[in-house]
């Protein structure tokens, strides 16, 4: 079982849905339990940049990379505290409303709603040499994950109370006692310096319940 004030750390991407889905997991276990979260970006365009990947995952990255940056960029401006309200907006339009492809718009509503200036837009597209401002504060975060797991991993990454795992990555996300039972299981597996990897094939699409 997990104790008080438990130390949570969970990397994001905003496009991705398994990721989604896993921090929804971990809001309804906080509110049961006295958690500590905090959240941190992380990209999949900077994760597969030298991969071999599809095409057709390659295409997502732009847009992908788009969200982060935004996300990246009002924090290096204002703060980690403004990851999770602006993650929920993103992640509402994104995912729950199904409008990713519609990125300027769902970047500027969902500034608004988080209460961050709309400006952040601008100041997280790249400049005419194609650098991003806050490009390094970026992997930094993306790496500060990844230096936790290993690169043969995705999205989301959690760390509880320093000890770090990939996922789980679950459909849809569960409630009540069967979401605090899974948490217990999970940490308690990732607690052993010893376990690496438990996993089946996927039987069913993201889930948003």
């Amino acid at each position: 079982m997990t104790t008080d004030n438990t130390r949570v750390d969970f990397w994001f991407d905003p496009s991705c849905p398994w990721a989604w889905m896993t921090s929804r997991w971990v809001d309804e276990v906080a509110t049961h339990r006295d958690l500590d979260v905090h959240w941190h970006i992380m990209s999949l365009a900077i994760l597969n940049e030298n991969n071999d990947v599809p095409e057709s995952y390659r295409a997502f990255f732009p847009r992908a990379l788009r969200y982060a940056r935004v996300v990246a960029t009002a924090e290096a401006l204002h703060g980690a505290e403004t990851l999770k309200p602006l993650y929920d907006a993103l992640g509402r339009r994104i995912h729950l409303d199904e409008r990713a492809t519609d990125i300027e718009a769902v970047v500027a509503e969902s500034l608004a709603e988080a209460g961050l200036d709309a400006s952040i837009a601008d100041r997280a597209l790249s400049d005419a040499d194609g650098r991003f401002e806050f490009e390094a504060e970026l992997r930094a975060s993306h790496r500060s994950g990844i230096d936790l797991v290993g690169d043969d991993v995705g999205t989301p990454i959690i760390a509880v109370n320093g000890v770090a795992f990939f996922g789980p990555v679950i459909s849809p996300a569960p409630r009540g006692e069967q979401a605090l039972a899974l948490w217990d299981g999970v940490v308690a597996a990732a607690s052993y310096d010893g376990f690496f990897e438990l996993k089946r094939s996927r039987t069913r699409d993201p889930i948003f319940s």
